[in-house]
């Protein structure tokens, strides 16, 4: 045991407190550590922080310390309290390695934030022999620090999206930096409206928000509306993402129509189980998927036709210069619009309304796009998944937050993890 006292002096060490005796408990199932004042050193007041005459003591206190070798460790005090002249109360002392009333050190809150980033926090909490809410307190009290104590810097990109989080339509919106190489979560708002979004300006603030050159988001037209009006001054970049998966329900719905009129009719299917031959890029399609691809692609079918104009649209990403971009943008458009194809005809007419801001793209020097936030997003459905959800939207916050947000941590005696 006296070999344990030296480790904590070693790693865990503050001056005004003595590691006295450690031992285990009358089960042997945990090991407890007692601490007394060092003689001569000065109660500290927890209110203003400043030394202060001892008053009395109260009863002894646990504190949760970090598992060592299987066994459950705490440390044992008798809390002062403190007659505050500044304060003019008598208030209990401060303590460096605990937080006000709180039964886990700051050292083991730290510990199980940063275990809780890589496991689920139920996994986490059977790990170390704890429970799924003191967990949640150590990831609640981390982000809380990490968000106060967060520098926003310079700001140059952010990307804006929306996931679901739960059934019945519920969704968060998602705002992340995306400069180059910073990447982070930067807000989450509930729900995905006007008045979430602009919750973002308004916690970011005008000079953060002033300095802001490119935005990415998709074509909803809140985001566009708000993004117009509080970053007027950015270059506001479509994203890609979005417009070919646009693309791609517009011809799934193209097959899924035609197959049940070839089906009303008595026509072979040729149609039938084509859906991932039409959808996937004909790159990433196997050898026997190239030939079925070849062997439907003889057939004079909307489908067919709906097919070779989302594939010619690829093309457009293969261009640097935003005018030669525009150019074949709106022959793609005038060759959809002849096409007959009413929901092809309908993803060119929404390109057509969105052009300078799909132009942006190539402004920006195919730098930036939103593939970016779908990476981060993947990264949030993650982290819901990890615990097969969370039941109230305040815990899946601070899990967001933790996992993407990149936020400061408190200060440690020791790098326990």
């Amino acid at each position: 045991m006296l070999q344990l006292i030296t480790i904590l002096n070693r790693c865990h060490r503050f001056p005004g407190f003595v590691y006295q005796q450690a031992r285990f408990s009358s089960d042997h199932k945990s090991i407890e550590i007692a601490v007394r004042p060092r003689k001569g050193s000065a109660a500290v007041c927890s209110r203003c922080h400043q030394p202060a005459p001892g008053y009395d003591q109260l009863s002894e206190r646990r504190f949760e310390f970090i598992p060592f070798w299987g066994f459950l460790v705490f440390l044992l005090y008798s809390m002062r309290r403190v007659d505050c002249r500044s304060c003019q109360a008598v208030v209990v002392e401060e303590v460096p390695w605990g937080d006000g009333k709180r039964t886990l050190t700051r050292a083991y809150t730290l510990f199980l934030a940063r275990w809780a980033r890589r496991l689920s926090w139920k996994e986490t909490a059977e790990a170390f022999r704890t429970s799924w809410e003191k967990v949640f307190d150590a990831v609640e009290h981390v982000v809380t620090f990490g968000m106060e104590h967060r520098v926003l810097g310079q700001i140059d990109a952010i990307g804006v999206d929306e996931i679901q989080y739960a059934k019945g339509h519920k969704y968060l919106t998602l705002v992340y930096q995306i400069d180059l190489g910073v990447t982070r979560l930067l807000w989450v708002g509930k729900e995905r409206t006007i008045e979430s979004f602009q919750g973002f300006f308004t916690a970011m603030g005008r000079d953060v928000i002033s300095k802001i050159a490119f935005v990415c988001s998709d074509m909803w037209e809140p985001y566009l509306k708000l993004i117009r009006e509080n970053c007027s001054e950015a270059l506001h970049i479509l994203d890609r993402f979005h417009i070919v998966a646009n693309m791609n329900k517009a011809l799934d719905n193209v097959r899924a129509e035609e197959t049940s009129r070839m089906k009303r009719e008595g026509r072979v299917p040729v149609l039938k189980k084509s859906r991932w031959l039409l959808l996937r890029r004909s790159e990433n399609l196997g050898v026997e998927q190239h030939f079925r691809l070849r062997d439907l692609l003889r057939y004079n079918l909307k489908t067919v036709r709906a097919y070779l104009l989302k594939e010619a649209f690829q093309q457009l990403w293969e261009y640097s210069s935003p005018a030669w971009a525009g150019k074949f943008l709106d022959e793609w458009c005038r060759q959809t619009m002849r096409s007959r194809i009413e929901p092809m005809k309908k993803i060119a007419r929404s390109l057509r309304n969105h052009r300078e801001l799909i132009l942006n793209y190539f402004r920006a020097q195919k730098l930036l796009s939103s593939g970016v936030v779908e990476g981060l997003n993947n990264k949030a459905k993650v982290t819901m998944r990890k615990s097969y959800g969370f039941r109230t939207y305040r815990v899946l916050e601070l899990a967001l937050y933790h996992s993407l947000g990149k936020l400061p941590e408190p200060e440690s005696t020791h790098d326990f993890f």
